[in-house]
């Protein structure tokens, strides 16, 4: 089995050199390169093409935000997952809306940091549970300014692989759960972003949660 690709990015040697010792000693991970900024962070993508970076917020030159904009439009297929000691709302929403597929804070234990690569590697999404309230609490100031969030257009199956999408299963997982196959689980996956005009797992997950389908606790 190949193993998961990844790219360090944060401006503190010593927190890289932490992270090189907890994932290679995982069977399944291997390094395949560092940066100390956003701008070498998008060299080093272009060079080494990582599976997964790894992605701190705030450094010197290019924040990992702005990086993470630029990595995923030139290399969609490329995941990252932020992996930052900021925990507020700004910079939560901002790395999702720049395409992060997930989320998750420097006082994680490290079986949570080696669980949640290995679940973004898989193509899914992995948001902290502290953090994904923040979604939650999206929701709520949505709904009381009035917004509308319109989602008749779902089938009730599809409805029930959205809901099984945002609590994290594979596409294997969900067509065990619902006893199909999985290419039906990726039709009904497509025609769920299609009818949604929704473009992303993350973007499938926030809306999964904003009209309900899912309860998140702190």
């Amino acid at each position: 089995m190949d193993k998961i690709k990844l790219l360090l990015v944060d401006d503190h040697a010593v927190i890289r050199s932490g992270l090189r010792m907890l994932l290679e000693a995982q069977d399944d991970m291997v390094i395949v390169g560092e940066a100390d900024s956003g701008r070498m962070a998008i060299e080093k993508v272009r060079e080494l093409r990582p599976d997964i970076v790894l992605m701190d917020i705030k450094m010197a030159d290019m924040n990992g935000i702005t990086a993470t904009e630029a990595i995923k439009e030139e290399y969609p297929e490329t995941a990252v997952l932020a992996l930052t000691m900021y925990e507020d709302d700004q910079y939560f929403f901002e790395m999702l809306k720049a395409g992060a597929a997930g989320y998750i804070p420097k006082r994680a234990a490290p079986d949570e940091l080696v669980s949640a690569i290995r679940i973004v590697n898989k193509g899914d999404v992995f948001l902290y549970p502290s953090l994904a309230t923040r979604l939650v609490q999206d929701y709520l100031k949505r709904v009381e300014s009035g917004e509308q969030l319109i989602h008749d257009d779902l089938t009730p199956r599809e409805r029930e692989v959205l809901e099984l999408i945002a609590e994290g299963l594979t596409n294997a997982e969900i067509a065990q759960e619902l006893v199909i196959s999985t290419k039906t689980v990726d039709r009904h996956r497509e025609n769920i972003m299609r009818k949604l005009d929704l473009h992303s797992g993350i973007a499938l997950v926030k809306y999964a949660i904003k009209i309900g389908l899912i309860e998140l606790e702190d």
